[in-house]
């Protein structure tokens, strides 16, 4: 019952394919070509400005962000912290108990 039990590997029974045939290839460089150099593309997409209040309300939303995962992962280690204390509490009173009770 406690043994395992290591099961038969049957036959397969599906398609086999063969390995595929790697064939070696050369490797050929073309020598460079000087060429004239490319002029930027003209702008496509509209660029990014920023105004001043659109700063503030940057500066303001990643302050906000910070102070909320701060005061989030601050709350899960004062629950933590709390407890610990009340398990170490419990364990002082159970061993209150147990010593109490083999003096008797």
């Amino acid at each position: 019952m406690l043994r395992p039990k290591v099961p038969a590997m049957p036959q397969p029974t599906g398609y086999i394919t063969p390995p595929a045939v790697i064939e070696p290839t050369a490797v050929i460089q073309h020598p460079q070509v000087a060429s004239a150099p490319v002029a930027a593309p003209g702008p496509d997409r509209p660029t990014v400005q920023l105004t001043p209040g659109a700063v503030i309300a940057l500066v303001g939303g990643g302050t906000a962000v910070v102070l909320v995962v701060g005061a989030v992962l601050v709350s899960m280690l004062l629950a933590v912290a709390i407890t610990a204390a009340s398990v170490a509490v419990c364990a002082l009173v159970v061993r209150s108990l147990s010593t109490a009770q083999t003096r008797r």
